[in-house]
């Protein structure tokens, strides 16, 4: 550096230390002035009018089985035990798991199914209350991703890209629109373990993360046992008042470190810590149901009382929403059956069946399910064919990444109607594919987002959810 350069730069420094202070209080106020509502969102308002309000993301990890629950294909019952046609499989690739197996046997379901409601949508017996609200759902049976992986399909899903580090989609929603209730996050993640497969794949904060966006708009997670959230208690001898000076402080340094060296981190971890603050009073709130009757806890099915569970989980994202908490997603693990499907599978519909019906038919008598968009699905589906040893009562499925079965429902959502259909084994998309980039395009529209414009540069390049891809599914827009 010449002497002149290294001098301007020693002058900008002194500067800016010498005003730090009445640079930081200047950006405290304005940084609290605007905290009340999320921050300043990137978009001063929606690109058009917006159907949806709020989402909450029913998130079935492990990749629920398609043809065991949404779409039947009775034909192979004949078939039993056949090998998958050449003709059918097409030189698609396979996993390592079965790709060494010396046959790929068709494993036609052992599970009945029958068509429900007016609209006269295919459901497994082993959905006997997703029966009741199936005129509100818009199924979708052509979903396709790229991945063959948990960990890369699940992070494609949630994030747009298969490699970690990207936002995931209630990050960019937070980013987007900002918050509509000060008091709690704007995005909440909450987790549950399935009785399907106990065992089943971890799931990483990294999910629910911010990536390259400021940290502000990572989910927060509440934990599934104890208190939802660590520290809601000041320590003995702190009270409120203290607590509230001793934030005014610490967010006085931030603000000076801020001045000094511009690290956006620090306008962040003021936010985080005044959402922190309010937390406090609000969460132990949120998560005392006992004020909800009886009527109503019936709905979500016998674990609703017990926390950590998914129809806990389902209660808690009900009451999120009427509180206007943005961005909810609930992680139910368990759904990845590579063998003794059929006992594992009817053990997660036991899990998530009933509360996720009473979910929505609490949503609906409450006039939430107006301006409230509810997504359901896995990362990818299951082979026809069986991982394993098939046998009349037993047989197992490997990833396929090639169709599944998503449903939506709620705001903006046509209801009552299947979109898309698969060959005669489940294995190719025959009308109507669904890309996951098109999933989160049409999410992001409701919301009233164009998801072409809602950008972030990092690293000299713009970034957006949909990546360069993304068409609406306008097949399911009422």
């Amino acid at each position: 550096m010449n002497p002149t350069a290294l001098q301007d730069a020693l002058n900008r420094r002194t500067f800016l230390k010498g005003s730090a202070h009445g640079f930081g209080l200047a950006a405290l106020g304005s940084l609290l002035a605007g905290e009340a509502h999320g921050g300043t969102p990137f978009l001063e308002k929606p690109h058009h009018t917006p159907k949806a309000k709020r989402v909450i993301y029913l998130f079935q990890s492990g990749a629920p089985s398609q043809m065991d629950l949404f779409d039947p294909k009775p034909g192979l019952t004949a078939r039993r035990g056949e090998e998958l046609p050449a003709s059918i499989r097409m030189g698609q690739r396979i996993t390592g798991m079965t790709s060494g197996q010396k046959t790929l046997p068709v494993a036609p379901s052992i599970f009945q199914f029958a068509q429900h409601g007016k609209s006269g949508a295919w459901l497994s017996e082993l959905l006997p209350h997703t029966r009741k609200i199936v005129d509100d759902l818009c199924i979708v049976k052509s979903m396709f991703t790229e991945a063959i992986n948990h960990d890369p399909a699940v992070t494609f899903l949630q994030t747009g890209s298969q490699l970690a580090g990207r936002p995931s989609i209630g990050s960019w929603l937070s980013y987007g629109l900002g918050a509509i209730n000060k008091d709690l996050p704007t995005y909440v993640a909450l987790t549950s373990r399935g009785t399907g497969r106990p065992d089943d794949q971890p799931l990483y904060d990294r999910l629910w993360g911010s990536g390259f966006l400021p940290t502000q708009h990572s989910g927060v997670k509440f934990r599934n046992t104890g208190d939802p959230v660590l520290f809601l208690s000041d320590p003995a001898g702190i009270d409120r008042a203290g607590r509230r000076d001793m934030l005014d402080d610490l967010a006085a340094l931030n603000s000076r470190r801020h001045a000094v060296v511009g690290d956006p981190e620090s306008e962040a971890r003021i936010a985080q810590y005044e959402m922190a603050f309010r937390m406090q009073a609000s969460v132990p709130e949120l998560t005392d149901i006992s004020g909800e009757p009886e009527s109503v806890l019936k709905l979500y099915g016998p674990e609703v009382k017990r926390p950590g569970t998914y129809a806990a989980n389902c209660l808690l994202a009900r009451r999120l929403v009427e509180r206007d908490v943005r961005f909810i997603q609930l992680f139910h693990q368990g759904w990845d059956h590579h063998g003794g499907l059929p006992k594992a599978l009817k053990g997660q519909c036991r899990d998530t069946d009933e509360p996720t019906a009473g979910l929505l038919i609490d949503l609906k008598q409450r006039g939430l399910l107006d301006d409230t968009l509810v997504v359901w699905g896995g990362e990818f589906g299951r082979t026809i064919y069986s991982q394993g040893r098939l046998t009349e009562t037993d047989y197992g499925r490997d990833h396929h990444p090639r169709c599944f079965t998503m449903w939506m429902a709620g705001a903006g959502i046509k209801k009552g109607i299947s979109i898309g259909t698969t060959d005669d084994y489940c294995y190719n998309i025959l009308e109507d594919p669904v890309h996951v980039h098109d999933l989160n395009a049409t999410i992001l529209h409701l919301l009233g987002i164009d998801h072409e414009k809602l950008v972030y540069k990092f690293q000299g390049r713009q970034y957006r959810l949909t990546d360069v891809h993304g068409r609406l599914i306008k097949k399911a827009l009422a």
